[in-house]
């Protein structure tokens, strides 16, 4: 029920540059086509039986999804193939097959973070002319996830999004905005328990949770080219810096440097803080019997500066396999998993939907109390860093992140060391 795709580590295979040198290699025999600037023209109208790749933790979710498919496209079944649970284990596995030129996997469920590596790469087919997908229905965060230089290459499957946990019991309603929330911390005070816990440990959490305020504060990792660094810009820093006092402040408990989602779970459900920053999953954790907090949770979209912030994006996208040979069912069948049945169950299953209306339905917000906030959360929330270089983007966020917070650096010294690395990870 955890697994959201949110705590994704870094994979460590060839770098971005590498990758895109390999992008037009040659196929062999079970590809779709020849180069990927053949192979993005052919088999366009292609039909047939098709696999679906994704990582073991989430497959639960999709098989009902699988059965149904197949139960009416008996010409055009889809077979599951399980990838590794660890994400960087799957990245590899995926990245070996294209490279290759393979058609192994016809659809691929990718971290939204990888999306455009792989679009940079030629590995992924556009969504657009003969297989493009209606996206007006879907949450406008998640189709910003799959869109790469303003043409989607892939069709969101499910989302995520940080909230804002709070006790009622201390607070008797959500904070408007982080001076809000930081004035009210004297109430954790009070009663001897931390004001906000969050994942400031280095890895991807952090990264979550840099560009949370990054964002919440107005400004952006990297340009819409993917590339142009701009945690310079006033408001990048200002959001870093908000992060950096807040963790010196002891706004943020000093311990959540060692946290990552669970340690913040254990922490806030144990009653050991006012407020936390997590996935939605710790909901149903906080209001099961044994938890120090039932019946005194809410939930809230994360806050900024002027009212509610950005939560980072997670979640995954359907990618369709530029070698694949049956693209049109591919296409069809990416489009499928976004109809309103589909996404219905992806909601019952704590896997939150990209489709819109499903967050309004009355009987789910009445079993699920936090889908409102989350809708809201979604709303506003922003895509990781959509670029071809995220890995050493993302080190390149938690690195100096981690030295402004623990005073090695200013938070001025390590934007301009941010910018820097970024730079370098592009060339």
């Amino acid at each position: 029920m955890r697994s959201f795709n949110t705590r994704s580590r870094i994979a460590v295979a060839a770098s971005a540059a590498v990758l895109l040198a390999l992008a037009g290699c040659s196929s062999d025999d079970s590809s779709g086509g020849g180069s990927v600037d053949e192979a993005v023209g052919q088999n366009l109208d292609g039909r047939g039986a098709i696999t679906f790749a994704m990582g073991k933790n989430d497959v639960d979710k999709l098989q009902p999804v699988i059965e149904s498919w197949n139960a009416s496209h008996p010409d055009e079944q889809v077979s599951l193939k399980e990838l590794p649970g660890e994400a960087d284990d799957q990245r590899t596995q995926l990245v070996q097959s294209l490279q290759a030129g393979n058609a192994d996997y016809d659809v691929m469920a990718l971290d939204v973070t990888w999306t455009a590596e792989f679009a940079a790469n030629g590995w992924l087919q556009p969504l657009d002319g003969a297989l493009a997908i209606d996206t007006a229905n879907l949450l406008p965060a998640t189709v910003d996830s799959a869109t790469y230089r303003g043409t989607l290459y892939a069709a969101p499957q499910n989302t995520n999004a940080q909230l804002l946990y709070y006790r009622t019991d201390l607070v008797p309603a959500a904070p408007a905005d982080w001076k809000a929330l930081t004035d009210s911390c004297a109430a954790a005070v009070a009663k001897t328990t931390d004001c906000l816990v969050t994942q400031l440990k280095q890895y991807e959490g952090l990264t979550v949770n840099t560009t949370q305020f990054i964002n919440s504060w107005g400004g952006a990792v990297v340009g819409e080219d993917g590339k142009t660094p701009e945690v310079t810009s006033p408001q990048s820093v200002a959001g870093l810096q908000a992060l950096v006092d807040a963790y010196n402040g002891g706004t943020i408990a000093k311990r959540s440097t060692s946290f990552t989602e669970e340690e913040t779970n254990l922490a806030f459900v144990g009653g050991e803080s006012a407020y936390a920053y997590n996935w939605p999953y710790m909901y149903t954790n906080a209001e099961e019997d044994g938890s120090a907090v039932k019946g005194k949770v809410a939930v809230a979209p994360i806050v900024g500066p002027a009212g509610a912030g950005a939560s980072t994006l997670g979640g995954y996208n359907n990618g369709v396999n530029v070698f694949s040979k049956s693209k049109a069912t591919a296409r069809d069948f990416v489009e499928f998993i976004q109809n309103e049945e589909n996404q219905m169950a992806f909601a019952d299953a704590s896997f939150p939907p990209v489709l819109a209306s499903v967050y309004d339905d009355a009987a789910l917000v009445a079993k699920y109390p936090y889908l409102p906030a989350l809708k809201a959360a979604l709303e506003n929330a922003v895509p990781r860093p959509v670029t071809p270089y995220y890995s050493a983007i993302s080190k390149a966020i938690q690195d100096n992140a981690t030295a402004a917070l623990n005073g090695s650096v200013t938070v001025d010294q390590a934007a301009e060391d941010m910018s820097a690395a970024i730079t370098n990870a592009a060339k």
